[in-house]
């Protein structure tokens, strides 16, 4: 029989003190209830802390409940660093919870602690990582990219051109592909340019080393020369990247773009002689219809000049100042003038007629 049920059972009639006792046992049991399952909720977490050395009390397990803060997320990776021996002092509880809070993965950034560490060679503390990992990169990748380099093609494979085609000074077109290796560069991963931009920048220098080639032949016997061109040109400059080597994977002939260019270049002058001489000839055209119109304006004139012949004789005559004598005469010289240059024409034809005999 309950303690309660006891003093019920003594005492039908309750008093005052009765019920103050039984409502301060409720409270107490209650209370009692809500520790246990507190305890028992948290109880692992603060076991396996407490013998890692993990330093996370249970105090801190039950604030984390009322900062919203995952407790299974912050303690394992509490543990985690400090089995890989991280010595980092900004490494704390507070330091993970705020991390969290702020929308981090917090076990990425404790593995890419770790990973740093043992490279030995990284200098990565959880400050650093921690923006990197809310800048939205991703951290763990970019400490293993550092201590193992990756290659990016160039052009890059789901691009849709295959190669990257440069003219050498000769004309002679090259189809290039290239193999970048790069690492990551951990101090300018916040705010430096990505991989795109490595690849537009070799690209870019590869044109133009081939470019500034005197032939395609120097091109193809020292396909190295493209390389240290462009490498000595530090294209890695505020990047995420630095660049460790530029190797040339294939190199092939293309077109003939200079004979191309200078073919389509005689094709347009030619054009534009054509143009300029359909412009003369019409110009030519144009001034022998004026010269004819002139030729008919002269005869125009002409045949006006000789109508007023026939009435200035007239005149003469009324006047006095032409006889019939004189008038005759006048017939007579015509009529002879008229025979001359009938017998000269007709010498000129037989004479065209008859061929010459030597």
């Amino acid at each position: 029989m309950s303690p309660i049920s006891f003093l019920l059972a003594q005492d039908n009639e309750l008093n005052p003190t009765t019920v103050i006792v039984v409502a301060v046992a409720l409270i107490i049991l209650f209370f009692l209830m809500i520790i246990a399952a507190v305890f028992l909720s948290y109880f692992r977490w603060w076991v396996q802390a407490f013998f890692t050395g993990a330093k996370v009390s249970f105090w801190d397990l039950i604030g984390m409940s009322f900062r919203k803060v995952k407790a299974g997320v912050i303690v394992p990776s509490k543990i985690m660093a400090v089995q890989a021996g991280l010595t980092d002092t900004d490494l704390t509880t507070r330091s993970l919870e705020a991390h969290y809070l702020a929308g981090g993965n917090v076990p990425l950034v404790i593995r890419a602690l770790i990973a740093a560490n043992k490279a030995k060679t990284i200098k990565l503390g959880f400050r650093e990582a921690a923006a990197i990992d809310l800048a939205g990169r991703n951290v763990l990748e970019a400490v293993q990219t550092s201590v193992y380099p990756r290659v990016i093609d160039c052009p890059a494979k789901e691009n849709a051109r295959q190669s990257l085609d440069a003219v050498a000074r000769d004309g002679i077109q090259l189809k290039v592909r290239a193999r970048v290796t790069v690492r990551s560069n951990l101090q300018q991963l916040i705010g430096g340019a990505t991989e795109e931009t490595i690849i537009a920048r070799v690209g870019e220098g590869i044109v133009s080393a081939i470019g500034s080639a005197d032939s395609h032949k120097v091109v193809l016997e020292n396909p190295d020369m493209i390389s240290k061109t462009v490498l000595a040109r530090r294209l890695d400059s505020q990047t995420a990247f630095e660049i460790v080597s530029i190797d040339i994977a294939d190199i092939d002939v293309g077109e003939n773009i200079g004979a191309r260019l200078k073919a389509d270049q005689a094709e347009a002058d030619t054009r534009v002689a054509r143009a300029f001489a359909e412009g003369r000839r019409a110009m030519a055209v144009a001034q022998e219809q004026e010269n004819q119109a002139s030729i008919e304006e002269s005869r125009a004139k002409l045949v006006e000049a000789e109508a007023e012949v026939p009435q200035a004789m007239a005149d003469s005559f009324r006047s006095g100042k032409l006889g019939i004598l004189d008038y005759y005469k006048l017939r007579n010289v015509q009529a002879d003038t008229n025979m001359r240059t009938s017998i000269a024409a007709a010498g000129e034809d037989k004479t065209q007629k008859t061929p010459m005999t030597s």
